[in-house]
């Protein structure tokens, strides 16, 4: 089998190597010309310049597989590729887009009689080894063109992979699982930061990281990697002291970016009328990281002042 991927960043381009080692041809576009390069060297992928090519390199039922960034670019993909292609053939959306986008890209798609399936993708930069879990949304005949890469990207042929619904399902089950995420990364950070605060115990996180990932109830691959995190770094000077989580911690910046999916678990939390507060707060939590300028905190602080005559720290000027 042959299909198309565009969008070969880190992700996409360890798609590409997953589905050349079971024997599924890529035909790879990416706008940055390198990684094309490089993959067609490997002879991963093969290369094309432009969508046309891309097209052409194909074979009816066209299959291109997009993992490009929400938004405007996975839009604009999809214009380009509709007068390219032809009737029968398929494009899949393996990126994080709305589920709503989808839905309506799946209709307008349906008027060219092109099918859609939105894939709902998760498993990083480890996929490439451990295979991705897909959550897959669209008509039952278009999942039986595209399952051979279904499962060749999963885990195994009959798991990590599933068709959850219609169109639309696929996304919207990912945004969920998104949410969740969220509110399991949270709950961890919060729960170290106390660890760490408790500094007359002097305990060892990574240790306790360990120690948590077998047969504790709290135990996940979130915890895996956390404690991966903490070992001993592979360069570290044979005889010398591991690094300390403090230390590894103390060279990150505290600011924590969204993909969007948590603030569209929330918005649908809301219009479904679902209590998430943990998802929700999660969420917040990222917003707050952000906060530079301290303002809201600072308003806080003025507000104690002014009803109870609390003390008002002033930031000390450095002469």
């Amino acid at each position: 089998m042959r299909i198309a991927l565009l969008g070969l960043g880190k992700m996409g381009a360890n798609m590409a190597r997953r589905l050349a080692r079971h024997n599924i041809e890529v035909v790879g576009f990416n706008r940055s010309q390198e990684i094309v390069d490089e993959l067609a060297a490997q002879r991963i992928i093969i290369p094309a310049r432009t969508l046309s090519e891309v097209v052409a390199k194909l074979a009816a039922p066209r299959v291109v597989w997009l993992m490009l960034p929400a938004g405007v670019t996975t839009e604009e993909a999809i214009n380009q590729l509709v007068p390219l292609l032809s009737k029968g053939d398929i494009i899949v959306d393996g990126g994080n887009s709305n589920y709503r986008d989808s839905v309506r890209r799946g209709q307008s798609l349906m008027q060219n009689e092109i099918g859609f399936m939105d894939a709902g993708t998760s498993g990083g930069i480890w996929g490439l080894e451990n295979g991705y879990c897909l959550m897959v949304g669209a008509t039952k005949q278009t999942v039986d063109i595209v399952s051979p890469v279904l499962k060749a990207l999963a885990p195994a042929p009959d798991r990590g992979w599933a068709h959850v619904g219609p169109i639309g399902a696929g996304h919207y089950t990912k945004m969920i699982h998104n949410g969740i995420e969220y509110g399991m990364m949270q709950a961890y950070s919060e729960g170290f930061t106390l660890l760490h605060r408790k500094e007359e115990f002097n305990l060892d996180l990574a240790q306790i990281t360990e120690l948590w990932r077998h047969s504790s109830v709290v135990r996940s691959w979130l915890l895996d990697l956390t404690a991966q995190a903490f070992k001993v770094d592979e360069t570290t000077t044979p005889g010398t002291a591991a690094p300390k989580p403090a230390q590894i911690l103390e060279a990150l910046s505290p600011y924590v970016e969204d993909s969007g999916e948590g603030r569209w678990t929330v918005i649908e939390a809301i219009e479904l009328g679902v209590a998430a507060p943990v998802i929700t707060l999660a969420v917040q939590m990222r917003f707050a990281s952000r906060e530079t300028t301290g303002y809201g905190y600072r308003l806080l602080s003025l507000m104690r002042k002014a009803f109870g005559g609390h003390v008002a720290p002033k930031i000390e000027k450095k002469s």
